[in-house]
């Protein structure tokens, strides 16, 4: 644990996971030095649409599905029926300051719902010099965390922000050109944000970096080929009662009532002497599922993990 609260920057590629390949350097390289893992979302109504897709699972990442549902009109939970005013992240995470770029207009309405500032990537440039416009938007991310010019600012920064790219940001036509120029950017994100953090700088050591990348709509195929579930070589075995759900299957002792079995979110978190390293070395679902060292927690879960490095609310789990 560290000695002083994080701060964390969330780049989020949304349907980007499918596209990674070998040429990514950087996402591995990442992956190479981080706690690697997955997370599991509900399954998909066949009727969504991409864009609705894209803000419902940032919503289950923020543990705020139904608000998402309320809004929508969905939620027939009577628990889940409360003020939207009292269920902002700084009403649930001791006054979290959290803020989000992304070009998705749906999600900036969600996120604004939420207590999220909404930026536009062009405040990221506005006060930097000519000399750093290539690599103006790792600095400018940086920036918005109090982490400037090596050092760390102790007013006037976000304890949280998200840098989302991918699905339903170009007027809901997503092709694969555009998916793989946006895992492309990506990677080129990672590498000039890890090249300011350098190990034993001020910044590495407050800064906690998640890379989550989803495969956004299920396509033909999706669930066998990265299915998380772990498998029983005799389904038709007595001995296959006896085994047990695993624990994203769980939500306080009782069983989760909707679990995707397949195409989890890839996730690969860092901060210097903070997170553990596992055995992965490629941000891959493959390499990911064979050596993480996270292994899978449902991704309803994850800001609450985030929000416990921020000193913003108690550990969740283990």
């Amino acid at each position: 644990m560290a000695d002083k609260p994080s701060r964390s920057l969330v780049l989020f590629g949304d349907g980007l996971a499918r596209f990674i390949d070998s040429s990514h350097t950087h996402l591995h390289s990442l992956a190479s030095l981080s706690s690697c893992g997955f997370l599991t979302l509900p399954n998909s109504r066949s009727s969504e649409s991409k864009d609705e897709r894209a803000v419902r699972e940032f919503a289950v990442l923020l543990d705020a599905c139904h608000i998402y549902l309320n809004m929508k009109g969905q939620n027939t939970d009577n628990d889940n029926q409360e003020d939207p005013s009292k269920q902002t992240l700084p009403d649930r995470f001791m006054g979290m300051k959290a803020a989000i770029l992304t070009n998705n207009l749906s999600l900036k309405s969600f996120s604004a719902k939420l207590g999220f500032t909404v930026l536009q990537l062009d405040e990221l440039v506005k006060n930097c010099s000519a000399e750093l416009q290539h690599n103006v938007v790792p600095l400018g991310l940086l920036k918005l965390l109090g982490f400037q010019e090596g050092k760390v600012l102790d007013n006037d920064y976000f304890d949280l922000v998200f840098f989302h790219i991918g699905a339903g940001e170009k007027d809901n036509c997503y092709e694969q050109d555009v998916a793989a120029a946006d895992a492309k950017y990506m990677d080129a994100l990672v590498g000039e944000i890890m090249s300011q953090t350098q190990p034993g700088s001020d910044i590495s050591s407050r800064l906690h970096l998640s890379l989550v990348m989803s495969y956004g709509n299920v396509l033909e195929g999706d669930d066998s080929k990265f299915s998380v579930s772990k498998r029983v070589e005799e389904k038709s075995s007595y001995l296959s009662v006896l085994y047990p759900l695993q624990s994203y299957a769980m939500k306080g002792g009782v069983p989760r009532k909707d679990v995707r079995q397949h195409s989890p979110m890839l996730i690969a978190q860092w901060q210097y002497a903070v997170t553990r390293k596992d055995n992965a070395e490629r941000f891959s679902f493959d390499d990911i599922m064979q050596h993480c060292g996270n292994l899978t927690i449902p991704a309803d879960r994850f800001l609450h993990e985030i929000a416990f490095k921020l000193w913003k609310a108690p550990k969740y789990g283990a």
